[in-house]
């Protein structure tokens, strides 16, 4: 079995993306790692250069700052990294700039690739639970607006692509892959950092979801008056431990955040859906970009 994992970055530094410790966390896994680094504003290329490994390959990238629609541009330098992966690799593991592997969880997703490895006709790529941490690394979001669940292993046969704003995958007819479940989790860190350094990272990121030149200037507006406590709809207390890749980071954080986790979102509709999820595991209309195999 052959493993590769990839990822793409841009303006790492500038905005503060835990790249070296998402690259780092699934090396272990990899047997290569293709890194698309696009044309940055700061030592990022340098900063990728860094990771002690043989196993990293860099692709250096432009990106066409035109494409200016639903965030494509993401997906496209996606399609870059995935183009780049050797063609004898079975599973590719895609890990994005800003999310990161606990070490607890490799043997998990080493067990699944092995147990899934022949089952090609079936089992197209594996499906991950997700904490996303917000404000600082000690809350989790516990309401319906964070995803929980997307597909970060798939398999190297060239028909899966990124999807949208490369939240996850589509085949290249458009139908949704099928997927395994597996329990293993994705920490996803990209609305923890110093409140300036969210505000420009809010303001760069929503030029490449519309051309809309008035809609653009009303979202930079709100990017500079943004912060965490106002954003905030529910959120729970983070009691288990952080990667270990993470740790150094996190002794480094130096901005305050503290928050009332009585408080829930003053929609109706929503604590009345959020109750149900928490009763029954179910949670109504939620988004897949994968069909779930039993």
């Amino acid at each position: 079995m052959k493993v590769a994992g990839f990822s793409f970055v841009r303006n790492a530094i500038k905005f503060d993306y835990p790249i070296v410790e998402a690259i780092t966390s699934v090396l272990p896994l990899c047997d290569e790692f293709v890194v698309v680094v696009g044309d940055s504003d700061d030592d990022t290329l340098a900063l990728v250069n860094s990771i002690p490994s043989d196993k990293i390959r860099i692709v250096r990238s432009v990106w066409d700052d035109n494409l200016r629609e639903e965030c494509s541009v993401l997906a496209v330098e996606t399609d870059k990294g995935l183009a780049a992966i050797s063609p004898d690799v079975d599973w590719v593991f895609y890990i994005q700039g800003d999310e990161v592997l606990h070490e607890k969880y490799i043997p998990v997703v080493r067990e699944a690739m092995q147990t899934y490895l022949g089952d090609r006709l079936r089992v197209e790529g594996l499906l991950f639970h997700y904490r996303h941490f917000y404000g600082s690394y000690n809350y989790v979001g516990d309401s319906r607006k964070w995803y929980r669940r997307e597909v970060r292993v798939i398999r190297n046969t060239g028909e899966l692509v990124s999807y949208k704003d490369a939240q996850g995958f589509r085949k290249k007819d458009g139908t949704k892959p099928t997927v395994k479940l597996i329990d293993a989790c994705i920490y996803h860190y990209g609305w923890v950092k110093p409140v300036e350094t969210m505000r420009s990272k809010i303001g760069y990121l929503h030029r490449f979801w519309s051309s809309d030149e008035q809609k653009l200037e009303d979202v930079q507006k709100e990017a500079q008056i943004f912060s965490y406590e106002n954003h905030a709809d529910s959120l729970a207390l983070f009691t288990e431990t952080h990667p270990a890749v993470m740790q150094e980071r996190i002794a480094r954080s130096n901005w305050p955040f503290v928050f009332d986790t009585r408080k829930k979102s003053k929609s109706l509709k929503v604590r009345v859906l959020d109750s149900i999820e928490r009763l029954t595991g179910w949670r109504i209309g939620e988004y897949r970009n994968y069909k779930l195999l039993p």
